[in-house]
């Protein structure tokens, strides 16, 4: 039985072709690592570092400077970096009431801070307006993901943005459901800081991803970890400059390498057509949806504010047998469960049971919709 693969929000899948023969060649062909020496090979690896930095800058109409865009293990590290390394004890945060635990968790381990969330309406969209009642005095931060990995609905950054700026309170984005699916404008939504991984929508491989840092609140920020960078190797005090002052140890190169092509890839592509694919597919997916019964949609069926993450809840089947049997019987791949963030559910109405969630790719095709479709309608009886 062959198999169609509708979790890309887990992670990407299959990957643009260049991304395993980029990582190849750096492993059969180049093997240096970076900052640290000079012949040819390590050229060749700070080269494409430096490239996959632009681009990412570029990708997300970053106005600084390629240093400010950090290579990190991912959007979970990003993240981390930007909690831990800027709230303090008595300091207040805020998120929204649909985060992942890749906020959460690491914000409530935090002694001392204080957290209040957003609240959302039962689609997921962030009411914006409530936002200015939770400011504080000592309000430091406001944090939230951009796009549900839970439903795909897509806040409002740039609102959100402008009511943080009117109130000199920076905004960082969890944008792990979003860069590669949904235009990203850094600038123009106001971000102080942006965390991304680079195995989902931009399609390179687990174990990178990238924090992309406003200069100002980049100057504010703890480093997270501290050791060599085969830069200042004349002292042991991490130098003040970036990309160095975030990025010790050795980095995985190999990653760099499919992560750049990656990127490259969903340049060449553009944002654009690759959201409009995805879209014409979420559509023909939701229409298909509201013809069955027994099944309800968790978030919006408002294309312009959602990514193409669907989840449903069977009212009558539990939703694990739901996604054992799309496997199964007719090889749809799903993912079933509360997706690590139970807040989403609780607001979605979908805690505790989870959902079955379909997450659409660029390599999905009108048949891989029908065919879950079909599925879905077998599964409910019609």
């Amino acid at each position: 039985m062959n198999t169609i693969y509708l979790d890309n929000a887990a992670t990407s899948f299959p990957k643009p072709a260049g991304v395993s023969d980029s990582m190849k060649r750096y492993m059969d062909c180049i093997g240096a690592t970076i900052n640290r020496s000079v012949y040819g090979s390590a050229q060749d690896a700070g080269l494409v570092t430096l490239q996959l930095r632009q681009r990412l800058g570029r990708l997300f109409s970053f106005s600084g400077p390629p240093t400010h865009v950090i290579l990190t293990p991912g959007a979970t590290a990003g993240l981390n970096m930007i909690l831990a390394g800027f709230l303090r004890p008595g300091d207040h945060c805020i998120v929204s009431s649909m985060e992942h635990n890749a906020v959460m968790r690491p914000l409530l381990r935090m002694e001392g801070v204080e957290v209040d969330r957003i609240p959302c309406d039962s689609e997921g969209l962030v009411q914006v307006d409530a936002l200015p009642g939770l400011f504080r005095k000592n309000t430091r931060l406001v944090i939230l993901a951009h796009g549900s990995n839970v439903c795909g609905t897509v806040q409002d950054a740039q609102a959100i943005g402008d009511i943080c700026a009117r109130h000199g309170i920076p905004f960082a984005l969890d944008a792990a459901q979003t860069a590669g699916h949904f235009p990203i404008d850094f600038q123009r939504f106001g971000l102080s800081a942006m965390a991304v991984p680079g195995h989902k929508g931009l399609l390179g491989p687990s174990g990178i991803g990238a924090l992309v840092l406003r200069e100002d609140f980049a100057g504010l920020l703890t480093p997270l970890l501290a050791g060599g960078t085969g830069s200042a190797s004349d002292s042991e005090y991490l130098p003040p400059y970036l990309p160095d002052r975030f990025e010790s140890g050795t980095p995985n190169v190999p990653g760099i390498y499919g992560f750049e092509a990656a990127v490259r890839f969903v340049e060449e592509q553009g944002v654009d057509a690759l959201r409009a694919h995805e879209m014409e597919l979420c559509s023909r997916f939701l229409d298909g949806l509201a013809d069955l019964p027994g099944l309800r949609l968790c978030g919006t069926r408002d294309l312009r504010r959602r990514v193409g993450v669907i989840s449903v809840d069977f009212l009558h089947l539990d939703n694990a047998e739901a996604a054992f049997r799309l496997e199964t019987e007719f090889g749809i791949l799903t993912r079933c469960g509360l997706h690590c963030a139970p807040s989403a559910h609780k607001t979605l109405g979908s805690f505790p049971q989870g959902t079955v969630r379909f997450s659409l790719g660029f390599h999905n095709s009108k048949e891989d919709v029908d065919a879950a479709l079909a599925a879905l309608r077998a599964l409910s009886g019609v």
